[in-house]
């Protein structure tokens, strides 16, 4: 294999990092004059779990990501090349891609339900008109932390929370968020936050899910935040 293809799984995870940092922005802030971002997020965070799901896959070889092989080659060249992959290869679509994952890794993608309710949102909105009474937001949020979060944090050492575009301050926002809908997510060891007080944040929060969250504040000596 030409070493330069090596670095196909790197390149898909850079560009997967940018569209997960404008997912999380899209889906957590809210102001007069960004309304758009409502329908934004669903196509960013699409993207998003489209390149870390191709970005797993590319781990186990870079060529598993491409639908068909045979096709790159065009009895001119001795050997595989990005430039031919550029120009020549056409990777696997999105909605294939928990099957790819499965084949070539054996891990079956989480909640499949949520990756299909927003592979149609992302479709209509892309192709047509978004969906009418729909939360896209919430949608985004579910798809980022019940899916690319878990497998990237497996996969790459990642946590999600930490890529957002507000570099005033650190991730509280988006953790913020996250307690009120009441999803779980991977928390980095250095785990802190300044600009929201999770105790009044987790106010309306279900037993199972306070006691979550206290779990892992006690597992990165946080317990503070939350006591």
């Amino acid at each position: 294999m030409n070493p330069a293809l090596k670095e196909i799984p790197q390149r898909i995870l850079n560009l997967a990092i940018g569209a997960l940092t404008q997912a999380n922005t899209h889906a957590v802030y809210s102001d007069p004059g960004n309304e758009h971002w409502e329908h934004i997020c669903i196509l960013n965070t699409a993207h998003a779990g489209e390149l870390f799901l191709k970005a797993i896959i590319a781990e186990e070889h870079p060529l598993l990501i491409f639908k068909d092989i045979f096709t790159l080659d065009d009895n001119t060249g001795s050997s595989l090349d990005i430039e031919t992959l550029v120009r020549r290869g056409r990777t696997h679509d999105f909605e294939r891609l928990p099957q790819i994952l499965w084949a070539t890794t054996g891990k079956r993608l989480p909640n499949q339900q949520c990756f299909e309710r927003l592979r149609q949102a992302r479709n209509s909105i892309q192709h047509f008109c978004a969906p009418e009474q729909q939360d896209f937001r919430k949608l985004s949020l579910e798809f980022i932390y019940t899916i690319i979060d878990p497998l990237i944090a497996e996969a790459f050492d990642l946590f999600a929370i930490e890529y957002h575009e507000d570099h005033s301050v650190s991730y509280d926002y988006v953790v913020g968020a996250l307690l009120r809908s009441e999803l779980k997510f991977s928390v980095p060891g250095n785990f802190k936050v300044t600009e929201i007080n999770m105790r009044d944040e987790l106010a309306g929060a279900s037993a199972a899910y306070r006691a979550w969250v206290r779990k892992q504040m006690k597992r990165v000596g946080r317990l503070d935040l939350v006591s």
